[in-house]
């Protein structure tokens, strides 16, 4: 059976809430790229196994992976930054539909190299970086400043549209996450594994504060 056989297998898998699925479809609509379903049942088991309360969002989209993030630890109070208002007040509204409170919900408009350095370090159980590609290290640096130790980073795509296992392909942004990579894997602050769903889901423990 082929790898391609089992990733499909995997994806199918996941049955997406309502709630989800229209937020993909208007994502789709829009042109914005969301977590695959089988990242994002990922996203909630994670979120739920860390009985994560504090979270950390780079890049909001329209509220897909949020969705996914709220459904493993809906106690949790998420902090989401993008430089789109409008697909901001889109993801605000995926989630009130969703009966998360608004409180819960804190959506700042910016570049998350200007806002990322005034945040807290040390608090965070988990931080999604999905913004940017070209910035995966800067934002990678900053999310694991932010998350406590034993808290963890979630950066989907990190094998990159499968580029990144291709040695053939040696664009900047497939460089950049090869080099996250390899630099991560031999860091003894962190521990590492790397999903081959969707499109990669590289999931980084912070051990050492």
């Amino acid at each position: 059976m082929s790898k391609e056989t089992n990733w499909k297998y995997a994806e199918d898998f996941v049955t997406e809430p309502a709630v989800i699925a229209a937020a993909r479809a208007h994502a789709l609509e829009l042109g914005v790229e969301s977590v695959s379903p089988g990242i994002g049942a990922q996203l909630a088991v994670l979120s739920g196994t860390a009985a994560a309360k504090a979270i950390v969002e780079i890049g909001t989209g329209v509220g897909v992976s949020g969705l996914w993030l709220f459904a493993g630890a809906p106690q949790a109070t998420i902090t989401s930054i993008d430089t789109e208002v409008d697909r901001q007040q889109s993801a605000r509204a995926a989630y009130l539909e969703a009966g998360i409170p608004a409180n819960r919900i804190r959506l700042i408009t910016g570049k998350a190299r200007d806002v990322l350095p005034r945040m807290n370090e040390n608090t965070y159980d988990l931080v999604l970086v999905d913004a940017d590609p070209e910035s995966v290290i800067e934002y990678v640096e900053h999310a694991l400043r932010l998350v406590r130790v034993g808290g963890t980073v979630l950066v989907p795509h990190a094998l990159w549209r499968d580029r990144v296992a291709d040695p053939v392909q040696r664009d900047d942004t497939v460089a950049d996450f090869r080099s996250l990579l390899s630099e991560l894997a031999s860091s003894p602050a962190v521990i590492t594994a790397l999903s081959p769903i969707g499109d990669g889901l590289l999931q980084i423990t912070k051990l050492i504060g």
